[in-house]
């Protein structure tokens, strides 16, 4: 029976992040995942775009995006400082655009929106967006271009953080949580495949969509965590065509949202579709000939491009579409997952504010609005 001062039950870039933060504060950590550096990260293009993904409503949301972006810039370059890996993260801003007039009417009123809560994103017409990313169609009809909105490399910020974890002496487990053990009152630790016992002080659950259906939690301790498919396409970009787009380009073309992210080493990432399917992440021909579609209508020369590479992965969705971070009803036992479309965004912040909770007990104010007890509902007597 191995013990730990903190036991976190997923490697994929949000467990590995408050790994790394809270062993960084002195504490014994493990990490359980038959494939650390897996998960949705490897999938999603690592767009750092809070502001113009802000949906209404989402404000909160919005705050905690936007202090996890502002971290994300030592963030990054801590990593490579301890790691000597490059993570991707490049200050490129983003550029929303319209294809039509509906859609540009959508974008002035998420403009007037951004004005009244005071957020720096610039009207363009037309001939402006395309005047900043040549390759644009003609058609486009205006965009908000948004300085602060940048991009990370899923795949590299995995790697470093596997890294980094392992230069602080976190102890990796690689194979599956089999049950969550409890003492009656408190969360203990977990019971592996292999049939091992890992006991913690604290245990953080850190397992994306599939967080709440470990074996052995209680009922009602956390909300069902739905998988939301989305499929990613990666495209070579030839020396010849360089440089194709020079920051993060989004659009809605025919009501599908759709992005594309120019990497520094010529990978352009075009995606993602949402789809309600279940766990399932079959690529589909559906699916990729609808994101080369809307593609090819929002940057003509798309089609010219090598098609490298087609994923899918699975974003986990709370009811409320905002992360569970913190402290569960069973005492012992944390949360940190259901980050849903802004999980690479959102693991700097999450990272220090579970580390802040882990080593003091004491959960930061920049959490209250997303603790898992927001979903408690009392049981009549």
């Amino acid at each position: 029976m191995a013990h730990s001062d903190v036991l976190v039950i997923g490697g994929g870039i949000i467990g590995l992040g408050v790994a790394w933060r809270t062993a960084q504060r002195g504490l014994r950590v493990a990490v359980v995942d038959p494939s650390p550096g897996g998960g949705a990260a490897r999938v999603a293009a690592g767009m750092l775009a809070p502001v113009t993904e802000l949906q209404y409503g989402e404000e909160p949301l919005l705050r905690l995006g936007m202090a996890s972006n502002e971290r994300y810039g030592a963030f990054a370059a801590e990593l490579t400082e301890l790691t000597g890996l490059d993570t991707g993260y490049r200050r490129t801003g983003t550029l929303a655009v319209a294809l039509d007039s509906d859609d540009r009417e959508e974008l002035r009123e998420l403009h007037a929106f951004h004005g009244r809560l005071g957020l720096a994103s610039e009207w363009l017409t037309g001939r402006e967006c395309r005047r900043l990313e040549p390759m644009l169609a003609p058609g486009v009809r205006g965009g908000l271009h948004v300085a602060e909105d940048h991009q990370v490399d899923g795949r590299r910020l995995a790697t470093a953080l596997v890294a980094a974890c392992k230069l602080l002496g976190v102890a990796f487990h690689r194979t599956q949580a089999a049950a969550l053990l409890t003492d009656g009152e408190r969360a203990t630790g977990v019971r592996l495949l292999t049939g091992e016992h890992l006991t913690a002080g604290r245990t953080v659950l850190a397992a994306g969509s599939r967080s709440h259906l470990l074996p052995g939690l209680p009922d009602g301790v956390l909300p069902a965590i739905r998988p939301v498919k989305g499929q990613v396409l990666r495209l070579r970009i030839p020396e010849l065509y360089a440089p194709f787009l020079s920051r993060n380009v989004r659009a809605v073309v025919r009501g599908r949202h759709l992005y594309l992210v120019p990497r520094a080493d010529g990978e352009l990432v075009i995606g993602a579709t949402t789809e309600e399917m279940g766990h399932d992440t079959t690529v589909t021909a559906g699916g990729v000939y609808e994101l080369l579609r809307d593609a090819h209508e929002l940057v003509p020369g798309i089609t010219e491009l090598p098609l490298v590479e087609t994923n899918a992965g699975l974003r986990p969705g709370s009811p409320d579409n905002a992360p569970l971070l913190g402290p569960t009803s069973l005492d012992g036992l944390a949360a940190a997952t259901g980050h849903y479309r802004n999980g690479v965004l959102l693991t700097p912040v999450t990272a220090d504010l579970l580390a802040d909770y882990l080593a003091t007990g004491e959960l930061p104010t920049l959490a209250a609005d997303f603790t898992p007890d927001r979903f408690r509902t009392e049981v009549p007597a």
